[in-house]
């Protein structure tokens, strides 16, 4: 057997269960989206998880939430599965190790490997078929239509054809510029490289479109791309729903935010930075009607946002995961660990909780939120979150040293310079 892999001092540490079993959690990916479920698993059993990455990330080595394991960031698929499964061979006390991610990219090596895996780990996400059916957001599109749901009007380009008779690339588009322009599968665009390439597109103009199309195409881009409709509103009307839906077939959890106040730097446009949780039960109820329809269990996350002259909330895509920012989800009180645990660990779903207190969920300074929420309404609501319960910030989770305390600061301050070149005022798209 190959020699143990260094896993960071001090090591990771075991949650008991509320049925009394002890069992280990490893988070694979780095950054932001893994931060937050060691922070969350932390606060609800005092215990270290050990987060799995390529690439060194400080918030990852720094915080006392995780160990830690870096594999090299040249390190192969298969490579990190066969360290994932050393991993499980090394341990000196065998635990049930639920193995977790909340990146797009390892959703699918968790699929691809799965089988390998589950002889070592509690692997919590929704099986291929469903899988495949939802994370592409052209079929979620499709999904959502059989339902009722509204979502974006929207034309979809298979790049599979490109350079043929087959391609289905309209000359143009339908709707006003700008519209908007994203892949279907993030985890499948993520392969691909080209000057320019960005998360989401706003497309200002025919050109840019034409330019847009060129460019997919001759970097060998092969999936499908949509062009979607604006839809008019800024950040704050765009909001997010994260729930768990359990193997015995019922939504237990729930959280929805208002976003206040979005990323715009081109390779993190439409990523929440400041986020408002609250009831939103119309949407809520349609994001369970949506899980229970195609049988869903595990985690998910959809993104929405509502048109600012009609009202109708458009959902937008579904993630089969957490979500980057499901900090939010903590701070409103919904200990999201405590289901997937009840769940896997002890067989024992939790019953049904809707977490819908209002809470700040931030990654920037609060002043500047404020400055950009504008709608006296709403700036009420964040007044008085606030003064309830303060900010949750989760580089500021309370049980951090001083080195994470340090970089919450440097953090809010390098957002401050991004927002004053990238969107140095609001306005009424939020572009």
């Amino acid at each position: 057997m190959a020699s143990p892999l260094a896993v960071s001092t001090p090591g990771p540490t075991p949650g008991t269960s509320r049925g009394g079993i002890e069992f280990d959690v490893v988070v694979l990916g780095a950054g932001l989206n893994s931060l937050n479920v060691t922070n969350a698993f932390h606060a609800a059993y005092g215990m270290r998880c050990l987060t799995v990455m390529r690439t060194p990330v400080a918030m990852n080595e720094r915080t006392v939430t995780s160990a830690h394991l870096a594999i090299g960031a040249g390190a192969s698929d298969e490579e990190l599965k066969d360290a994932l499964v050393q991993l499980a061979h090394d341990k000196e006390v065998k635990r049930p190790t639920l193995l977790l991610t909340n990146a797009d990219s390892f959703v699918a090596f968790l699929d691809t490997f799965r089988e390998e895996l589950e002889e070592h780990y509690i692997i919590a996400q929704v099986d291929s078929t469903t899988l495949a059916k939802l994370a592409d957001k052209a079929q979620f599109q499709e999904t959502c239509a059989e339902l009722g749901i509204p979502t974006v009007p929207t034309r979809i380009v298979d790049f599979a054809h490109y350079g043929t008779d087959d391609f289905n690339a309209p000359a143009s588009l339908p709707w006003a510029f700008p519209v908007i322009g994203k892949p279907a599968n993030t985890a499948e665009y993520s392969h691909v490289s080209f000057p320019g390439k960005k998360k989401v597109f706003v497309i200002e103009s025919q050109g840019e479109y034409d330019n847009l199309v060129r460019a997919l195409g001759e970097a060998g881009f092969t999936g499908r791309f949509l062009f979607q409709e604006l839809i008019e509103g800024d950040d704050t009307s765009e909001y997010s729903i994260t729930g768990y839906r359990s193997r015995t077939g019922g939504v237990t959890l729930t959280c929805a935010a208002q976003v206040l106040l979005g990323e715009h730097t081109p390779d993190a446009l439409g990523r929440p930075a400041a986020m408002l949780t609250g009831p939103h039960t119309r949407i809520v109820e349609q994001f369970e009607k949506l899980l229970d329809h195609v049988d869903y269990v595990g985690f998910a996350n959809v993104d929405l946002k509502v048109d600012s002259k009609s009202g109708t909330a458009y959902f937008l895509e579904l993630n089969p995961r957490l979500g980057r920012n499901n900090y939010y989800v903590t701070a409103a009180g919904g200990s999201y660990p405590e289901h997937v645990v009840a769940d896997f660990i002890d067989n024992a779903p939790l019953a049904r909780v809707r977490a819908e207190d209002q809470h700040l969920y931030s990654i920037l300074p609060t002043w500047l939120v404020k400055r950009y929420v504008t709608e006296p309404e709403l700036r009420a609501q964040l007044a008085a979150a606030v003064r309830a319960h303060g900010v949750d910030n989760p580089y500021r989770y309370a049980p951090e040293g001083t080195w994470m305390k340090g970089f919450a600061l440097a953090s809010g301050f390098r957002q401050v310079q991004k927002f004053r070149k990238y969107y140095p005022k609001a306005t009424k798209t939020g572009f």
